[in-house]
This record gives C-alpha cells, sequence and structure tokens, in this order.
C-alpha cells in the first residue's frame, strides 16, 4: 500500500501544482471566466489515463501464461523508464514551470484565435503526462503485489494530493517542493531498482533469460516476502527473499547509478561574459 500511496502522492501532486499556476494565474489576472475549460482539459485526461489503464489490463488478461510473464516485463520496463525519466524531469523543470505556465497563459490570451484550446490543451499535456505515467508504474505495481492493498493505496494518494494541492492554491498549505520531490524522488528510485530486478524475473518466466540464475541467498524461512516486514521492505527497497544473481546487479545498477546523477550538485550555470 504504501509504495502506490506515496507515488500516486507524488504524481497526483504535480498535476495539481500544474494545473494550480493555471488556475491561480487566470483568478490573478481577472480571467477567471476561462476556468471551466482548465477543468475541461482535467477531466479528459483523467478520462484518457483511465481507458489506457483499462485497455492495458485487458490485454494483458487475453495473453497465455509465458506471454503474460513477457508482458509483465515490458510493462515493468516501462515503469522503470518512466518513473527515472519523471524524477529527473521534475527536478529540472520545477525551477522554472511557474514562469513557463504564466508565459504559456499570456501568450494564449493575445492568441488571435482564442485562448479556449491551448487552456484544455495546457491542463489536458499536464494532468495526462502524469496519468499516463501513471497507469504503468501501477500496473507493475499491482502485478508485485496483488490485491486490495495497492489499489486502495494509490487511491488514497490521489486524494490526499488533490487536497494538498487545493491546499496550497488556496493558499492555507505551505509545503517545502524543492525536499518533498527530492525525498520522494530518492524513494522513487528504489521502487524503480525493485521493478528492474522483477523484469529480469518475468523474463526468466517467459523462458527468454536464463542467465546469471545462481541463487544469492534464500531468506524464505527467516523473512518472507509474504511477511508484514517483507512485504513493506519489498514495496520500500525492492527486497525478495530469495533472488539471484541477475536480480541483484539490476537492482543494484539500477539504484545506484540513479542515485549517483539524481543527487550530485547541479552544474552552475557560467554567466555570459560582456563585450568590450
Amino acid at each position: 500500500m504504501l509504495p502506490s500511496f506515496l507515488i500516486m502522492l507524488r504524481e497526483g501532486l504535480e498535476a495539481a501544482l500544474i494545473v494550480g499556476i493555471i488556475a491561480s494565474y487566470l483568478a490573478r489576472t481577472g480571467r477567471t471566466d476561462w476556468l471551466p475549460t482548465v477543468w475541461i482539459g482535467v477531466l479528459l485526461a483523467v478520462a484518457l489515463s483511465l481507458f489506457v489503464g483499462a485497455g492495458v489490463l485487458i490485454l494483458g488478461a487475453q495473453f497465455p501464461q509465458k506471454t503474460q510473464e513477457l508482458f509483465e516485463a515490458i510493462v515493468g520496463a516501462v515503469a522503470v523508464v518512466v518513473l527515472i525519466s519523471m524524477v529527473f524531469w521534475m527536478r529540472k523543470a520545477a525551477r522554472s514551470i511557474k514562469k513557463t505556465m504564466e508565459h504559456d497563459i499570456d501568450a494564449a490570451m493575445a492568441d488571435a484565435r482564442g485562448p479556449t484550446w491551448a487552456l484544455i490543451g495546457m491542463s489536458f499535456f499536464a494532468v495526462a503526462r502524469e496519468g499516463l505515467e501513471s497507469v504503468f508504474f501501477l500496473l507493475a505495481l499491482f502485478q508485485q503485489s496483488p490485491g486490495p492493498a495497492a489499489p486502495i493505496g494509490a487511491l488514497l494518494g490521489v486524494l490526499a494530493a488533490a487536497l494538498l494541492g487545493y491546499g496550497i492554491y488556496r493558499g492555507g498549505v505551505r509545503l517545502d517542493l524543492r525536499r518533498f520531490f527530492l525525498w520522494t524522488g530518492v524513494f522513487i528510485i528504489f521502487v524503480a531498482a525493485g521493478l528492474a530486478s522483477s523484469v529480469l524475473r518475468s523474463l526468466h518466466e517467459a523462458g527468454i533469460w536464463n542467465y546469471l540464475q545462481q541463487p544469492v541467498w534464500d531468506m524464505t524461512r527467516t523473512l518472507p516476502i509474504s511477511s508484514v516486514t517483507g512485504t513493506v521492505l519489498s514495496g520500500l527497497l525492492g527486497y525478495h527473499d530469495a533472488p539471484v544473481l541477475g536480480e541483484v546487479i539490476a537492482w543494484a545498477l539500477v539504484l545506484f547509478v540513479t542515485l549517483y546523477f539524481f543527487l550530485r550538485p547541479a552544474p552552475m550555470t557560467q554567466p555570459a561574459k560582456q563585450e568590450a
């Protein structure tokens, strides 16, 4: 439950912040009549995400067993790429996203064709990006953790993100967004590393990957993944009670390489030299 909750909290808050920037700028500049167009874009994006998620689930259920394992590996690999790209994109975009959005709104308002489709498109793509990302890593998490806990966690995460986003929009909630996205980014990198190891496991079960299958440890009796502690460690750190060498290598490579690039200080930009 915790991994899906935290991931959807982060994803939902990213979308809520962008929509909140658009809505608050429209309100601040006396353009509240255009707010309904923003919500149209949001609803269309939510509908698209639900449609894609349902379509992927229905498609995967029709495959035979080995093909389902391959399908799970593909979904997991997409989720790993999406998760990692998401944390790096937000770290880079957070510095200038407000100015960029406000500039785009002003440009849309000045367009002779009218701002309707531009505003719908801005809110649609902001929410659709987060929604489609969520589809793939939630599917990967649901495959790893069958049962109601993961979907309930995801729903609670979305609700918490909506409440936080509304509180930030109204000015009643103060949140250190830089620190929030830093620590949730580190957490998501751990989740991505666990998914990377599960991709190799699925490929092996599909009969495609049969290398590096030497067992590294066996803790199925001491700390089984089905126990409460094992489930928490699996969700937080990608723990498995009986991994093989390839899975441990995949986990370590994704984790440590991504953490290195994510946590290292951003390069300082050199000021342009003035001509004499």
